[in-house]
């Protein structure tokens, strides 16, 4: 069983994909550590990079190639400026020389020392080969993004051909929901609460509220930037912001100066019905169109569907409860990671393996068990409102036009927002012992559903919307 931590679920990282932009960044990353350890780093005369199935189908759309360009610059996602990507890019290009790891100047070809490959590795369909030559003989190290901006190598599809079993080091390991429910009655604890004490036993309690306070401040910026950005997105579909005008629209002649002052100002605003639907869009959107434009975004649990668990918790705290603090904050991720990761464990948070069902479904899914226990639900409807948040995803297909995450992926969040919260609604009305589908059953159907699903509907860019519509027609 795999220890799977809040920080590992919810990544501060850049847009716009998690599979194609932030897994090939990290394992860039990881390749150089591996060859530093190997003392080969200083010995390397030419670099070739091979992405393969799905990286190679929807690439360019997702910036692959930027991300693994930055990502062997040793530029870092978390931190590096947004703005300073572009100048590095440029310079590649410009140069036909890449600085290895901000060390070594390198020569490099952006054209021909990245290679677009059709064909899939057997492992996933998210692979990706990196090549150093040294004296003449060549190195070569295999990586897979399995979603998420989770990164695995060669040696884990040896492990789980050989059954090799990696025991979880958390005092209360949780692969299903069913364990969950038990620790929480052995505890006497909320889910909150379970994750919590996991937490603790790998780093102190102001290192968790840290990390947190950083992830959601994260998430509040990137819904203010969206929010405040007009224009087109990048990428030839010229897709509108509408974030900007939704805004604008809605908030009215308030003034503020700061992300927090603009998330006060929102609580004073009109909040029947309809603009609560639209607020609610517009938080999604407005992280989504950020996400679309290589901007800085939490991966939650992945970049395309890093919308939904901002926007939820943002309602949460503009909406639901205006005396809402860290501490309601801190309980809403940390539920809302647990069942990501239960997700992951299970069944899949990448696309190419389970279509746009294991991205807007299981951000669905966190986010509306975060707000059920947030409104009071029980530890049992928590459970309740993941099931329904996903049971209403199940089979959605993964289609982008142009293999840019634009269209459908953005509207997607805003309706995997709506669901959540709507799950979450539904949950609070329900006696669980009356639930007909349990949260394990769910899960185990989505990861069926994923195998069955036909490989064009998978982040190919070869089936559904993607050829239904053309770059001609927009």
């Amino acid at each position: 069983m795999e220890c799977i931590s809040v920080f590992d679920m919810l990544k501060i990282g850049v847009g716009p994909s998690s599979s194609h932009t932030l897994g090939p960044w990290r394992a860039a990353e990881r390749w150089i550590k591996e060859l530093k350890d190997k003392k080969r780093f200083d010995k390397v005369e030419k670099i070739t990079v091979d992405l393969y199935g799905s990286l190679s189908l929807t690439g360019k759309g997702h910036a692959t190639d930027f991300a693994v360009i930055l990502g062997l610059t040793g530029a870092d996602p978390e931190r590096m400026p947004i703005e300073d990507i572009n100048t590095i890019i440029d310079d590649v290009k410009t140069t036909n020389v890449l600085m290895f790891n901000n060390e070594r100047a390198i020569p490099f070809d952006f054209k021909s020392n990245i290679v677009f490959n059709r064909k899939s590795l057997s492992f996933h369909s998210n692979g990706m080969v990196f090549t150093a030559q040294i004296n003449g003989r060549n190195y070569r190290y295999t990586y897979y993004s399995i979603g998420g901006g989770f990164v695995v190598q060669e040696e884990r599809k040896v492990a789980k051909a050989n059954k090799i079993i990696f025991y979880c080091t958390f005092p209360y390991p949780i692969a299903y929901g069913e364990e969950l429910l038990k620790f929480c009655e052995q505890l006497d604890l909320p889910i909150s609460g379970v994750v919590l004490e996991n937490e603790k036993s790998i780093r102190d309690e102001d290192s968790i509220d840290f990390e947190l306070k950083r992830i959601w401040n994260t998430m509040l910026e990137c819904m203010y930037t969206g929010c405040h950005t007009e224009g087109n997105l990048p990428g030839g579909l010229n897709v509108r912001r509408r974030a900007f005008d939704m805004h604008k629209n809605i908030i009215g002649s308030y003034s503020y100066e700061t992300p927090q002052e603009w998330l006060e100002t929102i609580r004073k605003t009109e909040v029947k019905f309809r603009q609560i639907l639209k607020w609610v869009s517009c938080f999604a959107l407005a992280v989504n169109e950020v996400n679309a434009s290589l901007g800085r975004v939490v991966t939650a649990p992945t970049n395309g569907s890093a919308g939904v668990i901002p926007a939820v918790l943002m309602y949460y705290l503009v909406i639901e409860n205006h005396d809402a603090d860290f501490k309601h904050i801190k309980k809403f991720l940390l539920v809302a990671s647990e069942i990501g990761s239960i997700f992951k464990k299970n069944a899949t948070i990448s696309a190419a393996m389970g279509g746009c069902q294991a991205e807007i479904g299981v951000s669905s899914a966190m986010a509306a068990g975060a707000l059920c226990e947030l409104l009071g639900g029980t530890p049992e409807q928590v459970l309740v409102a993941a099931e329904i948040a996903m049971e209403h995803h199940l089979g959605l297909t993964c289609d982008p036009i142009g293999g840019l995450v634009q269209i459908p992926c953005i509207e997607r969040n805003s309706m995997g927002a709506i669901k959540a919260i709507n799950a979450a609604e539904l949950a609070l009305d329900t006696d669980p012992k009356n639930v007909k589908v349990p949260l394990d059953k769910v899960v185990k159907t989505m990861w069926e559903t994923a195998k069955d699903m036909s490989s064009k509907y998978k982040e190919t860019s070869e089936g559904g919307l993607a050829v239904g519509v053309h770059l001609t027609d927009c």
